[in-house]
């Protein structure tokens, strides 16, 4: 019998329409990304980014922090490499990291804030 949480399933259905809809995006729009869908990305990140639970908070930031910034080298090198040998994979693959930039940055700041708010927070004691 398989135990399954309910207490991050929204956090976690958003996470997968962010994904496959970045991933579809990237693919078949290219460049010309319609401002609705970026809109909905950066919706369903910040929607991510609120729903992450609080003991999830490191892995989390640990590893959205790493593709973000993987991301944002991986498009700068390949338009590089597009332009220097006219590869045409290059506006594909840029496409899909540029999506998953516009899901990823929005959850990775909302969990930042939440977790600064957090440690910031004034804890009195009961005496």
């Amino acid at each position: 019998m398989t135990i399954r949480a309910r207490e991050n399933s929204l956090g976690a259905w958003a996470f997968l329409a962010g994904i496959v809809i970045s991933a579809i995006v990237g693919i078949f729009a290219g460049d010309k990304i319609n401002p609705y869908i970026i809109g909905v990305l950066f919706s369903l990140g910040g929607v991510v980014g609120y729903f992450v639970p609080e003991k999830d908070v490191k892995t989390f930031l640990l590893a959205s922090s790493s593709l973000v910034i993987v991301s944002y080298v991986g498009i700068s090198g390949m338009v590089l490499n597009a332009a220097i040998q006219g590869v045409q994979i290059g506006p594909v693959v840029s496409s899909i990291l540029g999506t998953l930039l516009m899901l990823f940055v929005p959850a990775t700041i909302i969990v930042a804030l939440k977790t600064v708010f957090s440690i910031s927070r004034i804890r009195v004691r009961e005496e």
